[in-house]
């Protein structure tokens, strides 16, 4: 359980182009590429780039929170927790995301962005049926005193900013909240190591 790929891609390109941050063009020049799939790359590049910006855009004028659509979604069931949150503003109109869990089952719903109303139904799997590192962390997750709405205040106060996904993600055996935050025009990925989870192997 994790921060999704995409906005980890992103940050990625983003860390790159910090650190390279001569223009495209210059960069493919040097590989003896033909012209045509340098074109093609900056096309595709570009194309990214805008869908990724329309995302951000929508995710700016949101109406309900990250925090928000996580405390909708775990009133759903007495005693559920997230796991997994994000903001998905590809579909039709946007959404958050949220993977909660309860008894020995995950949940998925989907929260309106603007209006904060449950959008469709229902999806829930038994936990007995993610791979092994998913039921590991979701079990540490149920031991742990902090909760991914602690992390998240914590990271948009650290980051000054809005987050716009978080979730699990194990590192080097260490269990860590992932929490990416939207701070200005930039986006941060603030890790987090829960209290007591550094043993939770």
């Amino acid at each position: 359980m994790h921060a999704p790929r995409c906005w980890r891609q992103l940050l990625a390109a983003a860390l790159v182009a910090v650190i390279l941050p001569a223009p495209l063009y210059a960069v493919a020049s040097s590989t003896g590429e033909p012209a045509s799939l340098r074109n093609e790359a900056e096309e595709s590049a570009a194309s990214d780039q805008q869908a990724v910006n329309r995302e951000l855009e929508l995710f700016r004028g949101s109406a309900i929170s990250l925090s928000q659509a996580m405390a909708i979604a775990e009133s759903l069931h007495a005693g559920a927790m997230t796991a997994d949150v994000s903001f998905d503003g590809a579909s039709g109109s946007p959404v958050y995301r949220v993977k909660t869990v309860h008894h020995d089952r995950i949940r998925q719903h989907a929260i309106d962005a603007t209006t904060g109303k449950i959008v469709g139904g229902e999806a829930a799997l038994p936990l007995k049926e993610l791979d092994a590192e998913d039921r590991s962390n979701l079990v540490a997750l149920k031991t742990i005193r902090h909760r991914l709405a602690d992390a998240i205040r914590v990271a948009e106060q650290a980051a000054a900013g809005k987050a716009i996904s978080g979730g699990l993600i194990r590192e080097r055996g260490r269990l860590n909240f992932a929490i990416v935050v939207m701070s200005g025009s930039d986006l941060k990925e603030v890790i987090l190591e829960p209290p007591g989870a550094a043993g939770r192997r």
